[in-house]
């Protein structure tokens, strides 16, 4: 009975212990750090900055000419009021409005295979996060075989690949799920104590809940239904995939992330697979699930231009989106937006 008086109180008031809290989550490809179209550095600071999320996941960090690409993004985003913590990182990257108490290297970036880090931040109510990035490794990109297409080279096969055996066997031979492995036990030992759990990340892979029969005639999926690696285990371990938990049907919401139509790049910056439908939901936002956290929303941020068979075009699917806030979109993947509510430690039964 006192706990309830206290949250009771606490929930009038807007502080103590039963302050809950909304909690926006931003998962982006930056596309090189910006630097792939005109003034896409100050667009992608801006679209940032419109986002407005407490945790950004950033895949493309290259920290060019010895700079460190966390100071520079913080620096930019404080000048327009947005204050931010980061730490050093390749490839993948994090910014928090919450101070870090920890960051790790989950996953190193090595030849080019992927990345992984984790950073930790506690709530001004108490609760710890774990929020993790990932870009995972963009090789053996077995999805392109069955449009037609080398998944490592992307040289045009003599025909598509249509044998599962084959997909699998190939998709497999990249170090995606080596690092989901990896990630799976270490958030395994932060929500054992305590820790609420959020991966975001550009996974260079489908997922499973994509490629099903109500999706074997679309985007040049060519009748295939496909158990794809990654997304299966996330599932397996019991991690929600936040766009499919809010929007479970990918036949009237796709949620495709790339290639996003951005307009300031040429078509043959925009193209891996130019005669095919490369449209895919490569970009994730996963949560653990819990009882102090609740999904609320969640959206594709950037445009509803995509690119299909070699041309821009324009999507109508029922996916939500939040357009971009500049004219110059500067990467070319689309972001997924996530909003939490979070419930106060101090409450709970």
């Amino acid at each position: 009975m006192r706990r309830f008086f206290i949250c009771l109180v606490g929930l009038l008031w807007g502080v103590g212990l039963a302050a809950a809290r909304e909690l926006k989550v931003l998962q982006i490809n930056i596309w090189q750090e910006g630097t792939a179209v005109p003034g896409g550095y100050d667009a992608l600071v801006s679209e940032i900055e419109y986002a407005d999320a407490d945790f950004v996941m950033l895949s493309e960090v290259r920290n060019y000419n010895g700079t460190r690409f966390c100071d520079r993004i913080v620096e930019s985003l404080r000048a327009k009021g947005k204050n931010y913590y980061s730490f050093k990182s390749k490839d993948s990257g994090l910014l928090s409005r919450f101070p870090i108490s920890d960051s790790v290297t989950i996953f190193p970036e090595k030849d080019d295979h992927g990345s992984m880090y984790k950073l930790v931040a506690t709530l001004p109510e108490g609760q710890k996060v774990s929020v993790y990035t990932t870009h995972l490794d963009y090789r053996n990109c077995a999805y392109y075989r069955v449009r037609g297409y080398d998944g490592s080279t992307w040289a045009e096969l003599p025909e598509p690949d249509t044998d599962l055996a084959s997909i699998l066997a190939d998709n497999v031979a990249s170090q995606r799920d080596d690092a989901i492995r990896l990630f799976l036990a270490d958030a395994a030992r932060d929500a054992a104590a305590g820790h609420l759990i959020l991966l975001g990340g550009d996974f260079n892979e489908p997922s499973h809940l994509d490629w099903t029969e109500a999706t074997r005639d679309s985007a040049d999926h060519r009748g295939m239904v496909v158990p794809w690696t990654v997304t299966t285990l996330l599932d397996e371990a019991g991690y929600a995939d936040a766009y499919r938990v809010k929007y479970p049907n990918p036949v009237t919401h796709p949620g495709y992330t790339y290639p996003a139509d951005c307009p300031g790049a040429e078509m043959r910056q925009l193209l891996w697979a130019p005669k095919a439908d490369e449209r895919e939901r490569i970009d994730f936002i996963f949560y653990r699930p819990d009882k102090r956290l609740k999904l609320r929303e969640v959206t594709i941020f950037g445009p509803r231009g995509s690119v299909q068979r070699g041309r821009r075009m324009v999507e109508h699917s029922q996916d939500p989106f939040l357009l971009p806030a500049t004219d110059n979109w500067p990467t070319d993947h689309k972001g997924v937006l996530a909003t939490f509510r979070v419930r106060s430690v101090g409450c709970e039964k």
